[in-house]
C-alpha cells in the first residue's frame, strides 16, 4: 500500500525509462521530466536511473537496464524503495500481460513498488487500481499487434505496387526515388534515404560491370557446372569486389544465386517474425509477390535451371555423407563457421545444414565439434556476468562475518572494502578451439575499472567449479599489452593466489591502507 505523502518524505526512489521508436512524447528526457515532478511533488528522491533508449517494449530481451533494475531488486542490491515509471507502456507492450505483472511482482515481493507517474490511477493495490492496470497492460499490449497489422497491410500494398520496401537492394541493383506521379527524380546511393513521405523507391539495374557479373555468376552455375566457392575465386582472382569493396565468398554467391529478386520479382512475406515472436517460413500461397517489377538480370529460365541444380546436389547426398563432409572440412580448418562452410567445395550449404539438422550448432555437434569461437566466447562472456554478480554477494557475506565491512557501490558496480580501497572482480573462463585440442582461459576483467585490486576467478576445464583466485593491481591488468589477456600471461604468475575464497577474504580484511597485508 502507498505510504501517505507526508510519511514518504526523503525516501529514496529509482526511475525507469524506455522509448523505442514511439513519438516524441516519449523521449527518455521528457518521461525524465514527467517522473521528477511527480518525485517532488510527493517527497520522492531519485536516486538511480535505468535506461533503455531504441528497445522495443514487446519482451525483456535486449532492454539491459529493465535487466539491471530487476537484477538489482532480486540480489538485495536495490537501495531504494519505489520505482517510477511513466506509464504502464513504458514498463513494456507485453504481448502476454502476465509478464509485465510478474515483473512488477518481483519488485513488490522485495518491499519496492512501482508507481507510474502519468496514469489516472494510483498503484495502491485498490480493486479500481488493479482493473485499470491490467487494462492499460492488455492495451499496450494490443497497440502493438495493431501496428504490427498496419505495417503488414503496408508493406504488402507496396509490394503489390511494385515498390521496394527499404533495406540495401543488392549486388547488380540500385535504387531509383521516384514522385508520387511516377516521375524520376534521383538514384539513392547505399546510406542515402528518401526525404518526404510521398516519395516511393523502385529498383533499377546498377552499373553495367555489376550486372556483367551476376550474369556471369549463373552462367558458370548452371553451364559450367562450378560450385559457389569456386565462382568466389574466380571473382576474387579477377579483381572484382563486391558492393562494399569486400572479396566474394561461397556465401556471398549463393546468396546472389538463390535470390529471385534477380529475375525482376519482388516477393514479400516469404517468413514471419511478428512482434518479437519465432521466426517461421511460410508456404508459397502466403507470399506477395509482383513480378516484372523491373527488368531481368537473368532469364527466369535460367534461376529455375540454377534452383533445380542445387535441390538435386543437396538431395544427392545422405545426412551422414553431409555430416562427414562437414567434419572433414572442421579438421582441415579447425573449427567451423558458416563464412568456411560456403566458401568449402563438395560440402552442403550451411542454409541446408541449418534445415536438415535444425541449427547450426546441432550439425556442429554432430559432426563431432563445439560451436565456432565466436559463440562460444559469447556463451563465455554471458557466463562470466553469472559468475560474477554471485561472486559479489559471497565476498560481501564473508567480509562481514569475518569483522570487516563490504559494500557494493551502485554506480560502478565496484566492491568498497573497509573503506579503504576499491576492487573489481574478473573471472578466468576455459575455452578451446575443438575437441581434443588445448584449453586456454581467456580472462573477462574490465581492463579501465577504477579500482586499486582486481580479482579474478579461475574456472575448471569445464567451467563447472571455481580452482583458484588470483589477486592483483588494476594497473598491471591495464598495461598488459595484448589484445585478449589470458591466465598464462606473466601477470598471474606474479599476482596473488588463493586456493578458496576464505583465505582471500581474510587477507581483504587485513589490508590496510598502504596497500601491503
Amino acid at each position: 500500500m502507498l505510504l501517505p505523502d507526508a510519511d514518504k518524505r526523503g525516501m529514496r526512489a529509482a526511475q525507469y525509462v524506455r522509448m523505442s521508436t514511439d513519438h516524441q512524447q516519449y523521449s527518455t528526457l521528457n518521461q525524465a521530466d514527467a517522473i521528477a515532478a511527480y518525485a517532488a511533488q510527493r517527497g520522492l528522491t531519485i536516486v538511480k536511473t535505468y535506461e533503455d533508449e531504441g528497445c522495443s517494449g514487446l519482451n525483456i530481451d535486449g532492454r539491459e537496464g529493465l535487466q539491471r533494475l530487476i537484477e538489482d531488486v532480486k540480489s538485495g542490491r536495490a537501495e531504494f524503495e519505489f520505482v517510477l515509471v511513466y506509464d504502464i507502456s513504458r514498463w513494456g507492450r507485453f504481448q502476454d500481460a502476465d509478464e509485465g505483472a510478474y515483473y512488477e511482482f518481483i519488485c513488490r515481493e522485495s518491499g519496492i513498488q512501482v508507481l507510474y507517474c502519468a496514469e489516472q490511477f494510483e498503484n495502491d493495490g485498490s480493486l479500481s487500481s488493479t482493473i485499470l492496470k491490467n487494462l492499460k497492460r492488455a492495451m499496450a499490449g494490443e497497440f502493438s499487434r495493431e501496428l504490427s497489422v498496419k505495417v503488414f497491410i503496408g508493406q504488402s500494398r507496396v509490394t503489390r505496387m511494385g515498390l521496394w520496401r527499404g533495406g540495401p537492394p543488392g549486388y547488380g541493383l540500385r535504387r531509383q526515388l521516384i514522385d508520387e506521379r511516377g516521375r524520376v527524380k534521383a538514384q539513392l546511393e547505399y546510406g542515402q534515404h528518401k526525404c518526404l513521405q510521398a516519395d516511393r523507391t523502385v529498383l533499377v539495374h546498377g552499373p553495367s560491370v555489376e550486372v556483367a557479373t551476376v550474369r556471369r555468376m549463373f552462367g558458370s552455375f548452371v553451364t559450367e557446372g562450378k560450385c559457389p566457392s569456386e565462382i568466389a575465386a574466380e571473382l576474387n582472382a579477377d579483381q572484382i569486389r563486391t558492393v562494399r569493396g569486400r572479396r566474394w565468398g561461397g556465401i556471398t554467391v549463393r546468396q546472389i544465386l538463390v535470390n529471385e529478386k534477380y529475375t525482376g520479382c519482388i516477393i514479400f512475406n516469404r517468413s514471419s517474425y511478428k512482434l518479437k515472436q519465432k521466426r517461421v517460413a511460410n508456404p508459397a500461397d502466403m507470399w506477395i509477390r509482383h513480378d516484372n517489377a523491373f527488368p531481368p538480370l537473368v532469364a527466369p529460365e535460367t534461376f529455375a535451371k540454377a534452383q533445380e541444380i542445387m535441390r538435386l546436389r543437396e538431395q544427392q547426398r545422405s545426412d551422414q555423407e553431409a555430416l562427414e563432409r562437414l567434419a572433414a572440412v572442421g579438421r582441415e580448418k579447425g573449427y567451423l563457421t558458416r563464412a568456411i562452410i560456403g566458401a568449402s567445395q563438395d560440402v552442403l550449404s550451411g542454409e541446408t545444414y541449418r534445415r536438415r539438422f535444425g541449427s547450426l550448432v546441432a550439425a556442429y555437434k554432430l559432426a563431432g565439434y563445439q560451436p565456432a569461437p565466436r559463440q562460444r566466447c559469447r556463451q563465455a562472456a554471458a557466463k562470466a556476468r553469472s559468475l560474477l554478480g554471485e561472486l559479489k554477494m559471497e565476498i560481501v557475506a564473508s567480509i562481514e562475518k569475518l569483522g570487516g565491512r563490504a559494500t557494493i557501490e551502485q554506480d560502478t558496480g565496484l566492491l568498497r572494502i573497509n573503506d579503504e580501497f576499491h576492487l573489481s572482480l574478473g573471472a578466468a573462463l576455459a575455452i578451446s578451439s575443438g575437441v581434443g585440442r588445448q584449453v586456454r582461459w581467456t580472462v573477462h576483467a574490465n581492463r579501465n575499472a577504477q579500482s586499486d585490486l582486481t580479482l579474478v576467478v579461475r574456472t575448471d576445464a569445464s567451467n563447472a567449479a571455481t580452482v583458484a583466485y588470483y589477486l592483483l593491481p588494476t594497473a598491471d591488468i591495464a598495461q598488459a599489452r595484448v589484445k585478449h589477456l589470458r591466465i598464462s600471461n606473466r601477470i598471474f604468475a606474479e599476482a596473488c593466489r588463493y586456493d578458496n575464497l576464505d583465505a582471500l577474504c581474510r587477507t581483504c580484511v587485513c589490508f590496510d591502507e598502504r596497500g601491503a597485508a
